[in-house]
């Protein structure tokens, strides 16, 4: 996937930056409780920092959550630029009868194009989770009931954005990523991007696209150039104005980033920045006076403790004042957990119902000291193995085996494995996304238990699974 730079290098210097205050900039990202795995800062076009924690690379591709939620926004821009819809179409002009509740309420009938992209639908809480993703997911939204009026209550609503594609796909008869290849990401050299796509054949639009870090920097100056690349405007300067301007508040949110006012599909944030970001702390920040983007994919379920480093030590970089020097780690890696060797197993195949958070269906330990862990595919239940010894992280390769994972992205992981008494511990770092399983492993007679542990998810972060007769 290694590709020639898209993006010009320059030193911090010439580009009005010091290297000392990027590299104090880096050590506290490396610092913080936070884990980070990529970060990119472009400043006046040229990428002035980039770094990556071993085993995570730059050029992998990478899941980017709600981040996927601004691209949304952009193709719809471009629709609406196309003449195929506006933003006050009412929502439900968009679908089919046998599509539509019976009876429609007027607030379902006052929901329009706008009311998606700024999360103001009427809906009480997010409706994705009633959703379900399933086969009918555009039917579910529109039977579930409008509780407010539409425009009056701004709800963060994943469901909102995936009706968004919906009716992008509806309009072009393309899926919003084949409608948005040739305008967007191939313009922009994105050709790596995989987006999940639902049961009933959309892509989802709030979710699930997966691009690398280079590609999430362009998508950023894109930004900060209204909408121009290379000289031919891809998107128009007026619609990125206006999506990343405050259109709703949203002063009913917690976090001070998370109530600075929302566009249509990017936050505000403060210090007069906006963003794209996803769950785990994946970001794209634009900082319009300073004419710099900064990227950063990471894992941590407290997204606020990164945008708190970048205010505090990245901000007064941007802004020239003197920080105090701090040498960045002569190596920035994420190291395999380290303990003694596991002792050799029995070498027999233990079974699992592989409905689990990781899909986990088999585990084999061998007199080696190696295990072998066999998993079912989220999306088609087709099996693979991953193996696991101890020492250095292993690389494999392996698709859609964490819950939430398209079968697109995953495809690079890396395995560890040492011993805690009795117990043989594996851990798989799943790089194409934020995800890490600590599998914990104990045979007693004929049966082995699995004490799981995850480092984020948007479900429990542990479980226990015992082997099937």
């Amino acid at each position: 996937m290694l590709r020639m730079s898209r993006l010009p290098r320059s030193t911090p210097e010439a580009q009005g930056l010091s290297t000392v205050a990027l590299d104090a900039f880096v050590s506290a990202l490396d610092a913080g409780q936070p884990e980070i795995q990529t970060v990119m800062l472009v400043r006046h076009g040229q990428v002035v920092l980039e770094e990556a924690w071993a085993p995570y690379r730059l050029e992998d591709r990478h899941l980017l959550f709600s981040v996927s939620k601004s691209f949304t926004s952009t193709g719809v821009g471009l629709a609406i630029d196309a003449g195929l819809l506006t933003l006050d179409d009412q929502v439900i002009k968009f679908f089919d009868a046998d599509e539509l509740p019976e009876t429609i309420s007027d607030n379902l009938a006052a929901m329009k194009v706008r009311h998606l992209l700024t999360m103001t639908t009427g809906h009480s809480q997010d409706t994705v989770e009633a959703l379900s993703r399933d086969r009918r997911m555009v039917k579910i939204f529109l039977g579930l009931e409008v509780a407010h009026e539409p425009g009056t209550l701004f709800v963060y609503n994943s469901g909102a954005t995936y009706m968004l594609s919906a009716i992008v796909q509806r309009l072009t008869g393309e899926n919003l990523l084949d409608y948005l290849r040739p305008r967007l990401f191939e313009p922009l050299g994105a050709t790596e991007a995989t987006w999940q796509v639902s049961k009933e054949g959309i892509v989802t639009g709030g979710w699930g696209l997966s691009i690398n870090t280079e590609s999430l920097a362009c998508f950023g100056q894109l930004l900060l150039q209204h909408g121009e690349w290379q000289g031919k405007q891809l998107v128009p300067a007026e619609w990125y104005e206006a999506a990343t301007s405050k259109q709703v508040a949203n002063d009913n949110q917690e976090n001070p980033d998370w109530k600075q006012g929302y566009g249509f599909q990017f936050w505000r944030g403060r210090h007069n920045t906006y963003r794209g970001d996803g769950a785990f702390g994946q970001f794209v920040i634009g900082f319009p006076e300073y004419d710099a983007t900064l990227i950063i994919t990471s894992s941590t379920g407290d997204m606020q403790a990164i945008l708190n480093t970048v205010w505090d030590h990245l901000l007064p970089a941007l802004e020239g004042k003197e920080v105090t020097p701090t040498a960045r780690p002569e190596k920035l890696e994420l190291v395999a957990p380290s303990g003694p060797a596991p002792t050799g197993g029995d070498g027999k195949s233990y079974q699992f119902d592989a409905a689990n958070p990781v899909g986990l269906a088999a585990v084999r330990l061998d007199p080696d000291g190696t295990g072998t862990f066999g998993f079912r595919d989220f999306s088609d239940g087709s099996p693979h193995d991953l193996v696991c010894g101890p020492g250095e992280w292993r690389e494999q390769t392996a698709q859609g085996t964490v819950e939430d994972a398209s079968p697109e992205i995953g495809e690079r992981v890396v395995t560890s494995a040492y011993g805690d008494g009795d117990a043989f511990v594996a851990t798989f770092r799943w790089v194409e996304s934020p995800f890490v399983a600590t599998l914990t492993c104990r045979v007693d007679g004929d049966t082995m238990t699995v004490d799981g542990k995850l480092n984020v998810s948007f479900g429990p972060t542990e479980f226990t699974l015992t082997s099937e007769v």
